[in-house]
């Protein structure tokens, strides 16, 4: 295998803080690799060590020579007043510096130069760098070329710099939460891309899906030090069990013979004081390893519980909202259910967010009103994130707000053991919150939003900075949360084990409301499309063949009795379906809502089928 990247013995710390000590491993071409490890220990340290912009305490990283390297950021850095086009073709990208040295050979007029120069173009794929640069803008969405780099959102930017990346056709890609900010859509195609491209990557992202269907290796940084599992997503988390298991089996026989010991070493000294010196050596090295269990420390939402929800929770009726020409909501009308859980999806700027701070009040409605029901308590995390002001300590978000949390009649926290279950121990509530990482910051932002008790919960984004560790913990708190909840995401994993249905917003104020998760969506869409493009593709039939066979064509006997008996079926369904939505709508209890919720998946997809088979046949009617 040719080597591309390896790192031999790298350390880094800061302070007392250890992120890791002493970690190797190598990079080889054809690896598809996902760095993983929970927020806080290193990851975009390490990615950031990798490209040379951080420097370790000690440990080396070497590069293959005449390898091209591609880094796309998490927060991407562009030139001051750059416009898009000037900031792919910037002067200092690996392309632009071929360009321009044959542009100047051919001013030079010198025969060896313009060969060399040509040879520099053909190696690097120049000729048409800049009609396949624009054809790749085009398919991520940025069609204003011109645009000041600085108007665009931070989705738009992270776009900007993917295309900017892929266009270099490195031989190595490292990408730092390449899916961050970005709508489902751009997330898939780019998911498309990178397995079907013949290139190295190394990469640090939280979307399990993204991990799963492109990763062929997982280098997970764990207790200062990195392991290694040569498979995707789906095989690390077995294989980590089984590692978790073996180290707290072996810790467990270690104890087991700690205690033989521990008599041994009680005894007076004059019985042992023939003993071997080794032996006793050997008890405090045991003592060291029975300390070594495997301690999971995790996030305990689990403390954290909503206050009472009424049966009212809100009613949209006629909601109307629009930016100049932008229509976001047209006659928008909705009454929202108790435990109800709502995904919203769409492409970045139809206006998910302007929705959801529509319903909280944050945003005035052009006409329409909401109204919300009186025992309704929003708890909002916001992609924004919360303002926190960054010279003040952890302690200090939450101690402002409160001096004790009340979880339930019988159980009230202190600030400081509230943060306790959100992985802030007492020396890192004394952090100044500039310091935190992404990560932890988010976290922070999560425990202010869950401190009030929120009993409906609206969450913008919130998988953009969380680990992957933590969003399990928040999808489990999720799944047994009584208040009801609102989901912006593009994390596909996270909608699949959350939502119950779906707000798509398909753009100039049209939204579906899709009755499952976004996996039974996708399906729903790609069935769709491929019907709709069977059609596109019949061959035209000339209006004289049409004719005669339109004469000739007629309902057999069969399909005749098929025929009468569709209108009733299709009456049936119908009725049965406005009985499960009307059951849904009430907000009463309803009794095995799993069952409830498929028999109305099947239904949509009976009046599907069932409809297109009666529109074939009327055609013969």
């Amino acid at each position: 295998m040719i080597s591309y990247l390896q790192l031999e013995n790298l350390t880094k710390s800061y302070g007392d803080r250890m992120l890791f000590s002493d970690i190797t491993f190598g990079v080889n071409q054809g690896d598809k690799i996902g760095l993983i490890a929970k927020n806080g220990t290193g990851k975009t340290t390490l990615l950031r060590i990798i490209a040379g912009k951080e420097s370790p305490d000690s440990g080396t990283v070497t590069f293959r020579s005449g390898i091209k390297v591609g880094i796309v950021d998490q927060c991407p850095v562009f030139p001051e007043g750059a416009s898009v086009i000037e900031a792919c073709m910037h002067p200092d990208t690996p392309m632009a510096k071929v360009t321009a040295a044959y542009e100047l050979a051919i001013s030079s007029g010198s025969q060896k130069e313009i060969e060399e120069a040509i040879s520099r173009m053909d190696a690097a794929g120049a000729w048409d760098y800049d009609d396949r640069l624009r054809q790749l803008l085009t398919r991520l969405n940025i069609t204003n070329l011109q645009a000041p780099i600085s108007t665009l959102s931070g989705g738009q930017q992270k776009r900007v710099a993917i295309a900017r990346t892929l266009l270099e056709q490195p031989d190595l890609l490292i990408l730092d939460e390449p899916t961050n900010h970005l709508d489902i859509e751009i997330i898939e195609w780019l998911e498309s891309y990178l397995t079907r491209q013949n290139v190295t990557i190394l990469m640090v992202t939280h979307d399990r899906y993204f991990l799963d269907r492109i990763c062929n290796r997982i280098i997970e940084i764990d207790m200062a030090t990195t392991f290694t599992y040569d498979g995707n997503y789906d095989y690390y988390l077995r294989r980590r069990a089984e590692r978790i298991e073996a180290i707290n089996a072996e810790v467990a026989k270690v104890r087991n013979t700690l205690r033989r010991e521990q008599e041994w070493m009680r005894r007076q000294p004059q019985a042992r004081a023939g003993k071997a010196r080794y032996r006793i050596d050997a008890f405090y090295e045991l003592k060291e390893r029975a300390n070594g269990a495997y301690k999971e420390k995790n996030i305990e939402l689990g403390a954290v519980r909503s206050s009472y929800i009424g049966s009212k929770i809100f009613e949209a009726e006629g909601i109307c909202k629009k930016f100049g020409n932008k229509i976001i909501l047209k006659d928008f009308s909705y009454n929202f259910a108790r435990r109800e859980r709502l995904g919203i999806i769409g492409a970045n700027g139809v206006g998910k967010s302007t929705f959801i701070r529509m319903l909280q009040g944050l945003e005035p409605a052009d006409s329409g009103e909401w109204n919300v029901g009186e025992t309704v308590r929003f708890g909002y995390y916001s992609q924004r994130g919360i303002e926190f002001d960054m010279q003040k300590k952890v302690i200090d978000a939450v101690s402002e707000i409160s001096d004790y949390i009340v979880l339930d009649e019988k159980t009230r926290l202190t600030p400081m053991q509230f943060l306790n279950h959100f992985l802030f121990s007492p020396a890192d509530q004394q952090k100044y919150i500039h310091t935190l990482s992404g990560g932890e910051r988010a976290r922070l932002h999560l425990a202010v939003t869950l401190l009030r008790r929120p009993n409906f919960l609206i969450l913008d984004e919130p998988t953009n900075d969380l680990d992957i560790v933590t969003l399990g913990i928040l999808e489990d708190f999720l799944e047994k949360f009584d208040g009801c909840l609102i989901v912006i995401s593009h994390d596909r994993f996270f909608l699949d084990n959350i939502v119950d249905h779906l707000f798509v917003m398909e753009g100039n104020g049209s939204i579906k409301d899709f009755p499952g998760n976004y996996s039974d969506y996708r399906a729903w869409s790609e069935e769709r499309r491929k019907l709709e493009a069977s059609r596109t593709n019949e061959k035209p039939v000339s209006d004289k063949t049409k004719q005669k066979t339109e004469q000739k064509r007629r309902l057999t006997f069969k399909e005749r009795r098929e025929f009468d008996s569709l209108t009733g079926e299709i009456d049936r369904l119908n009725k049965e379906k406005s009985d499960i939505e009307a059951l849904f709508a009430s907000g009463n209890p309803i009794d095995d809502a799993d069952a409830v919720s498929r028999r109305y998946n099947e239904l949509t997809g009976l009046l599907d089928e069932k409809e297109l088979r009666w529109l074939e046949l009327s055609e013969f009617e």
